[in-house]
């Protein structure tokens, strides 16, 4: 049984043995939805569109210019045809109104004989009524088959030709690499054809009564759209809702592919480990990229590390889309990815594909994107360091790039700013820091310099500190100083004079700046490290 009526099989019901069709007989085939009985000339704002109208012709009694205005509302509303009975009030239909409805392919039938209208909406209304429970069982229907096939099937063609056979459309699939499969296939001339139905921009343009489409979303991202097209007849809703029900099943199908080679990927953890230790040569790493990612020409690589916050608590399903995620993100930034576990981490090895020279801002957007996405926002759980070691050109050198991203999260997990660059070639004088600190007492030497200021604060509740700071950061500049720290000048001479007496008259002189400068931004990692007590910080 067919999910829609038409015109056509409407005049094959009881009481329409005796029609004639005078106009439109190229719109039988319009869909029909509903019967109205019509016997008013203002009809616009009362139909919805699909509605077959039955009427007597009471409501224009042979006045055309009545008769006109009815038939142009009719058609500007998508009415599904006009049927008129021919007797008591209409005993003849006009030329000019033939000719509109032949224009506009609008079907007029008419009753040669009276006909009980009553019994014509009971019996339409009745079968349109079928029609919708019969479609909700099939929906059903369809939707187990599909998912009984989702437990056998290797291919998604599968399932387009399971949809190309249930709806007997043109079915066509459109990745977001710009890769397209029509279902079935079809000749150059006709492929064309269909493209260019497929690439209409405007949304106001795709809506059309023989073109169905739905996107296919995967892991935050579009990941195709599946599009159905049918030149014979109109769609229906019907046809949507199996639209719908096919790209629900073809996202599973592809989520389920993505799962699986990415567990596939889990089982190489222990040659990429090795690499990541330096033990794989140059020959060894080519061989291997070539096998895994045979049409990518690597220009040089990175290592990022994600340090998971209670890394414990986190599932193996949990993980696993957290890298599918990270490795969908970065590789439309042009990227290819190895990913490992490793201790509490995850570790990526990032293969640049496109220009040396845009590795870096590539990488900004991906983390941007990960860092703002609403599956992160949504998902608190996840929390994560991320640190991005040295670029290296030379494959052989990834081991270097690990060890400088495992530098980079150890750094950042002593700032308390969260606003610090992630790349290991951002972090500057904070590199200086962490080696100095590891084999110094840097806490010793940065109060050689500063403690002076830290008790005088302390002491008298001042803010010599916050306003040696500033003064620092604004290169000794008095006005610019006074304008940051909301003081009055006079204000700011007298603690400069009391920075002096404290730090000594050439405090400022370049060496001596440097050195004081240092060991404020050395203060402060110390302190974000939890590396000075805490009545220091309250001091300051």
């Amino acid at each position: 049984m067919k999910s829609y009526i038409t015109v056509k099989d409407i005049l094959q019901r009881k009481h329409f043995e005796s029609i004639e069709v005078i106009a439109g007989t190229e719109g039988l085939d319009r869909l029909v939805k509903w019967v109205h009985v019509v016997e008013v000339t203002n009809i616009r704002n009362l139909l919805n569109g699909n509605e077959l109208i039955l009427s007597t012709g009471i409501a224009w009694k042979e006045k055309k210019e009545h008769f006109v205005s009815l038939l142009e509302q009719l058609i500007e509303s998508q009415a599904s045809g006009l049927c008129i009975e021919i007797g008591t009030y209409t005993s003849s239909i006009p030329q000019e109104i033939i000719d509109i409805a032949n224009r506009a392919q609008f079907p007029i039938i008419l009753f040669n004989k009276e006909v009980p209208f009553v019994e014509i909406t009971q019996d339409i209304h009745a079968l349109l009524i079928n029609r919708q429970y019969q479609m909700i069982s099939d929906l059903e229907r369809y939707s187990q088959a599909l998912n009984k096939k989702l437990l056998t099937i290797e291919h998604y063609v599968e399932i387009l030709k399971f949809i190309h056979q249930y709806l007997q459309v043109q079915v066509t699939i459109v990745f977001s690499n710009k890769e397209i499969q029509f279902i079935p296939d079809v000749i150059e001339h006709k492929r064309k054809t269909l493209l260019n139905i497929i690439e209409i921009k405007d949304a106001a343009l795709k809506a059309s009564s023989q073109t169905a489409r739905v996107p296919i979303h995967l892991l935050g991202r579009n990941y195709a759209e599946l599009i159905i097209i049918s030149e014979e007849r109109s769609l229906t809703e019907y046809d949507q809702l199996i639209l719908d029900r096919t790209g629900t099943a073809l996202a599973q199908l592809f989520l389920r592919d993505l799962y699986v080679e990415e567990k596939r990927r889990v089982e190489e953890v222990a040659w990429l480990t090795e690499w990541l230790d330096g033990e794989k040569s140059k020959e060894a790493i080519n061989e291997y990229l070539a096998y895994h990612t045979p049409n990518i020409k690597p220009k040089g690589a990175i290592v990022c590390v994600c340090k998971l916050d209670t890394y414990e608590k986190y599932s193996n399903i949990d993980l696993t889309y957290f890298k599918l995620y990270f490795r969908t993100i970065f590789e439309q930034q042009g990227f290819a990815l190895f990913a490992i576990e490793k201790r509490n981490t995850l570790v990526f090895i990032i293969i640049n594909e496109r220009s040396t020279s845009t590795w870096k801002s590539r990488m900004e957007e991906g983390i941007h994107r990960l860092k703002n996405s609403e599956s992160q926002k949504k998902n608190h759980q996840l929390k994560q360091l991320i640190g991005i070691g040295k670029y290296e050109s030379e494959l052989t050198n990834i081991h270097k790039s690990y060890q400088t991203a495992l530098e980079t999260i150890r750094i950042q997990a002593r700032l308390s700013s969260e606003s610090e660059s992630c790349f290991y070639d951002d972090l500057h004088i904070f590199r200086i820091i962490y080696l100095l600190n590891k084999h110094l007492d840097l806490s010793e030497i940065a109060h050689e310099y500063l403690e002076p200021v830290i008790n005088h604060d302390k002491k008298y509740n001042g803010k010599l500190f916050d306003t040696l700071k500033a003064y620092l950061s604004c290169n000794g500049s008095k006005q610019e100083t006074a304008k940051r720290l909301f003081i009055v000048r006079q204000t700011l001479y007298h603690r400069l004079q009391k920075l002096e007496t404290l730090l000594g008259e050439d405090f400022m002189e370049p060496r001596k700046r440097l050195a004081i400068e240092f060991m404020i931004v050395s203060y402060d990692y110390l302190i974000s490290s939890k590396q000075i007590k805490e009545k220091d910080r309250e001091a300051h």
